[in-house]
């Protein structure tokens, strides 16, 4: 895919290799029990009218195919398109937005289609996810359409979204392709701007740690001052003539310090 000849990205990276046997075993499962399609695909119209129970849909469904040539496709696209970007990521972060975009497939599924009385499933949307972070991180790669004509990414891929809207059948989840394609873009686009977004929860922890170090601090200042005052008053008049509450502070003021001191020793 990249040099010269060569084709495929490589060896299977490890999320996508749990990924493609994951939806092999259940494709083999769906074909031994065809009704497992109607529990764990993702029926917006049951899923309504029997919330919560159904809760687990939106992430079952992109585990599911209708058949050899579905999961075919999306397994290949998963490691044609996938591999170099978990290995650039690493497989925690991609397992992570694979899962996500998805999840947003589904997502807008429920809110445009919230009638549907059949069930959707594959992984496409997660797949679109996958394709469009691929597009936007390497525009001009070269892909060969039909292994014969070099089209550079940023024109192919869109290419091959939009014939497959314009040209598929009814029974295609455009909603699910179109949630996890706009999940891909926003994710790679905003990317660097979740830590614009996050720096005020941060500041908001960080004058709360403050405050707390302040209060601790002055507390402490305190506690010395009486410490203070009480052993001028020992000078004076000698230890057995000071307060019962005096002297029981002064213990208690020692075992704290003590308790800290032996916590910061360790």
């Amino acid at each position: 895919m990249r040099r010269g000849l060569g084709f495929g990205p490589g060896a299977i990276s490890p999320f996508i290799k749990v990924m493609i046997l994951s939806n092999i075993i259940v494709f083999i499962v769906q074909k031994l029990y065809p009704e497992l399609t109607f529990q764990l695909g993702l029926t917006p119209s049951r899923f309504y009218s029997e919330f919560p129970n159904l809760l687990y849909q939106p992430f079952t469904y992109m585990f599911l195919h209708g058949s050899f040539w579905h999961i075919f496709f999306n397994m290949f696209i998963l490691w044609m398109f996938g591999t170099e970007i978990e290995n650039g990521w690493g497989s925690k972060k991609f397992g992570r937005f694979y899962i996500l975009a998805g999840l947003a497939g589904a997502l807008l599924t429920l809110i445009v289609n919230s009638s549907q009385p059949y069930p959707v499933i594959g992984a496409s949307a997660a797949i679109y996810g996958v394709l469009v972070a691929y597009w936007v991180m390497y525009p001009n790669r070269h892909l060969y359409i039909y292994f014969l004509f070099p089209i550079k990414v940023k024109w192919a891929i869109p290419g091959l979204m939009l014939l497959g809207f314009l040209f598929s059948g009814g029974n295609v989840a455009h909603m699910a392709h179109l949630g996890g394609a706009v999940f891909g873009l926003l994710y790679l686009k905003m990317d660097w701007r979740w830590a614009h977004l996050a720096r005020p929860f941060k500041n908001i922890h960080h004058r709360r740690q403050e405050t707390k170090m302040t209060k601790n601090r002055q507390q402490a200042e305190d506690v010395m001052k009486r410490v203070d005052a009480i052993l001028d008053k020992i000078n004076e008049v000698g230890m057995e003539n000071i307060s019962k509450s005096d002297r029981k502070f002064l213990e208690e003021a020692s075992s704290e310090l003590s308790r800290k001191k032996s916590t910061k020793d360790r």
